[in-house]
């Protein structure tokens, strides 16, 4: 039988357990997938943890990639064989998943799955946020907490290639370098200063266009204090916590500002617009536009150690367990 992670209750990384599971063939419109990589995510600990209810038991694990073993009725676009990457659905914490075929891409020739399992979440994410969220112009400055994280550093690339100017946040001098690298035009040791009066500094009192927060409540006061007349607060994460109830007048007297918690599931509504979000991801993975940066693996039985690295700001770029 294969192995899993599962929950049954909620709680702290303990929770997590690794086991036997009857993972059984695929139902219709199902496949069935040998996964070589499970990402992991802010989102599981909130899973986890119980902040997003889910049912239980639960395997975890919104994203994956891996080979299709089996397909089940109905299925059309894939067979026995194919490597698929998918995102927005759980069970990845496994060696075996049975995923809904319209949740699954096609993993290109020359991307590997691995960095296909760490391209999907993070990548469709930060692909909405500058897209489609608020859309990054040329000459917007923009600011972004947790610059070195996996969506930090895919969206710093993304954000560049769009003409942008990026301010990103981070906590460590090893995070700094891997922000820069990747793109971040003025990076801010917010442990150091208040990085709400250095974006004012930094853009001439003016504000940022946007601020694209996954931090939440440590941050959101400086996020809002940090935008332009008009400017986009993207909330899209809570790594820090939830945010408390916000006064909407608060928004009148930081210049009119716009507030807004994206989720993926509304950005990828459609299998059109999965696919164009993916396809686009993965050409610039290819061409080598985009650099996916896998900064830790694990192995199944170590999802426990994965959670209280990811949750104490222990690790850079993609998080990954390998079944």
């Amino acid at each position: 039988m294969p192995t899993a992670v599962q929950i049954r209750q909620t709680g702290g990384p303990e929770v997590l357990e690794a086991g036997d599971v009857e993972v059984g063939d695929p139902g219709p419109g199902e496949l069935l997938v040998d996964v070589a990589a499970a990402g992991v995510n802010y989102i599981d600990t909130y899973q986890r943890s119980g902040v997003y209810k889910i049912d239980l038991p639960a395997t975890l694990g919104m994203e994956g990639a891996g080979t299709v073993a089996a397909v089940g009725e109905g299925v059309t676009g894939f067979a026995a064989g194919d490597r698929v990457a998918w995102q927005g659905v759980l069970g990845g914490y496994a060696q075996q998943a049975r995923i809904p075929a319209t949740a699954a891409v096609a993993v290109p020739e020359g991307v590997s799955l691995e960095t296909a399992a760490a391209t999907m979440l993070q990548g469709v994410t930060a692909h909405y946020l500058v897209r489609s969220t608020y859309e990054v112009r040329e000459g917007d400055t923009i600011l972004l907490h947790a610059a070195a994280g996996g969506v930090g550093l895919l969206l710093t690339q993304l954000a560049k290639a769009r003409g942008a100017r990026v301010i990103g946040t981070v906590s460590t001098e090893e995070k700094a370098a891997l922000a820069s690298e990747a793109g971040v035009d003025d990076v801010i040791r917010y442990d150091q200063v208040d990085f709400a009066e250095e974006v004012r500094r930094l853009t001439g009192g003016e504000g940022v266009a946007a601020v694209y927060d996954g931090v939440g409540k440590s941050t959101f006061d400086g996020s809002l204090a940090s935008l332009r007349v008009r400017g986009f607060l993207v909330l899209f994460g809570a790594a820090s916590g939830p945010v408390p109830p916000v006064d909407p007048q608060r928004l009148n007297a930081a210049g009119s500002v716009y507030l807004t918690r994206p989720t993926s599931a509304h950005y990828v509504r459609t299998r059109d617009e999965l696919a164009w979000r993916t396809n686009e991801l993965f050409e610039a993975v290819t061409s080598g536009a985009l650099k996916v940066r896998v900064g830790a693996k694990y192995a199944l039985s170590d999802a426990a150690k994965a959670h209280e690295d990811l949750q104490g700001r222990r690790t850079t770029g993609k998080v990954l367990l390998i079944p």
